[in-house]
């Protein structure tokens, strides 16, 4: 077992949000039990998170902030600490996410990250390791809160009609993923459109890639690979690929007919019948 008193919380977000959620308890004079009975959570788990080794979700730091007068500080550092539970080389993108006033992707096979419902983020993520598999599902999900903000960002999602008839997970589970994009369809800043088989070639055969765009600071492309991301803000790079995006939204379906055709798989593909 980890020793709390030689917890670091310089060594990591999770270990600072421990040392946190201990020096506040303490402070109210609470044993773990006493706070758990509380929020409704175990002092075990509250013990696990002050050691750093279980992830806080929102919902504990929401309920721990209110039962131990923190003025929202544990609620604060809650994004950080998800963020620092992302793969090393992926932490820059999930800082861009947070930053950008607009993003832009184009997806070849899959439903990007930030419009996956939870089923499909454990069924993508499991599909070759089902470790931590709870956890890593949960950090992935907290990326979506960019969209709770007073100001999110506007985004832009460029799907492959492959993405939708890529059975990830199961019929259900897919079912499930494309009423999620059809529950965006009148969200003025989550915008879908889909690039049907029938546009043959098109701007976007090199593969996935995103563009991000802030105030005051250059736009930056990300691409990926197997383990591995590459963002730049050279500025042909960022010309070629917005070019590409550009032509991509023009190729594609309107959202109103991209919804259509998402309907349309739902009903043909995963036997989804709507009224």
């Amino acid at each position: 077992m980890v020793n709390i008193n030689a917890l670091d919380p310089g060594a990591s977000p999770l270990d600072y949000y421990g040392f946190e959620l201990r020096r506040c308890r303490e402070a109210a004079g609470l044993t773990q039990r006493q706070l758990g009975d509380i929020i409704n959570f175990t002092g075990s788990l509250v013990g696990q998170v002050e050691t750093a080794r279980k992830l806080p979700t929102l919902d504990f730091s929401e309920r721990a902030d209110a039962a131990l007068g923190t003025g929202g500080l544990l609620s604060r550092l809650h994004p950080l600490v998800m963020r620092s539970q992302l793969p090393a080389w992926f932490q820059q993108v999930a800082e861009l996410e947070v930053r950008a006033t607009e993003i832009c992707t184009f997806q070849m096979g899959m439903i990007h990250g930030l419009l996956q419902t939870p089923e499909y983020v454990r069924a993508v993520l499991g599909a070759l390791d089902d470790t931590d598999l709870d956890d890593r599902s949960t950090v992935r999900l907290a990326r979506q809160r960019i969209f709770e903000r007073e100001e999110p960002p506007v985004f832009w999602s460029v799907l492959s009609e492959a993405a939708l008839k890529q059975e990830i997970g199961g019929p259900e589970i897919m079912r499930g993923q494309l009423a999620h994009l059809l529950s965006f369809e009148n969200n003025l800043r989550i915008n879908i459109q889909v690039l049907p088989f029938s546009a043959g070639a098109h701007a976007g055969l090199q593969g996935s890639f995103n563009v991000y765009r802030f105030v005051g600071d250059p736009t930056i492309v990300y691409t990926e690979g197997y383990g591995s991301g590459h963002t730049t803000a050279n500025p042909d790079t960022v010309r070629d690929c917005s070019l590409r995006y550009d032509h991509l939204r023009a190729a594609a379906l309107s959202i109103k007919d991209s919804a259509g055709l998402i309907r349309e798989v739902m009903e043909d593909r995963y036997g989804e019948q709507l009224a």
